[in-house]
């Protein structure tokens, strides 16, 4: 498999974990704010609208496993069925210095292997997919709600793109939402182009705007 280019762990305003990978010059999460960023986007404006007790999520970007985590303390009653695309998932040294810096949930979800699922705590089942996002598919709708959270288009625009939001539209059950940090009128506009029902959301911190799509 291709390796990841080189990434340095670095801390973000609110004093949370991200990753900075300097060939692309993009970060895992905010630097305003990693933690705050996640909280907003993916918990407020997705889990949190996710009005079912058994809730499948499909998580675009892995990075250091903050919105896994955040899903996981913050379910409440809900059970959750997580799966992770991450094409290069973080090495066995880079999870030992998260875990060794204490960040330990983080470390046991990003400790689990590629294509076997695990229960993390109960009621939490995570997987973890290795699979290029531009080559996933599924056979039948299976997501209540997907957490994009590819880098941003300027950096990789080809996961950006119509095929890659078709794929997400059919992998969602009807009734399900995509959320994500990027409010781009482009990305908004392909969006509606599969079918999406798209709305704009006030954004974290530092942005104006985020962006909720929902399969109806």
């Amino acid at each position: 498999m291709k390796q990841a280019s080189p990434r340095n762990f670095t801390t973000s305003s609110d004093g949370s974990l991200t990753m900075w990978v300097p060939k692309l010059d993009e970060h895992y999460h905010s630097i305003h704010g990693a933690k705050t960023e996640s909280q907003h986007v993916f918990i407020d404006a997705g889990l949190e609208a996710i009005d079912k007790d058994a809730v499948s999520i499909l998580e675009v970007g892995l990075g250091t496993a903050l919105n896994a985590k955040l899903t996981l303390e913050q379910k409440g009653k809900k059970v959750i069925d997580y799966y992770a695309l991450e094409k290069f998932p973080l090495s066995p040294s880079e999870v030992n210095e998260i875990k060794e810096i204490g960040h330990i949930v983080e470390a046991k979800i990003l400790a689990v292997s590629p294509g076997k699922k695990q229960e993390i705590v109960p009621g939490f089942q995570f997987e973890l997919s290795t699979q290029d996002l531009r080559d996933f598919r599924v056979e039948t709708p299976k997501f209540d709600l997907i957490y994009f959270d590819a880098f941003a288009p300027s950096a990789q625009p080809e996961l950006w793109s119509e095929q890659v939001f078709q794929s997400m539209y059919n992998a969602l059950l009807p009734g399900g939402a995509l959320v994500t940090y990027c409010a781009k009128g482009v990305v908004k506009r392909t969006m509606k182009a599969v079918g999406f029902e798209v709305e704009a959301l006030p954004g974290p911190p530092r942005k104006r705007e985020m962006t909720r799509a929902w399969k109806r």
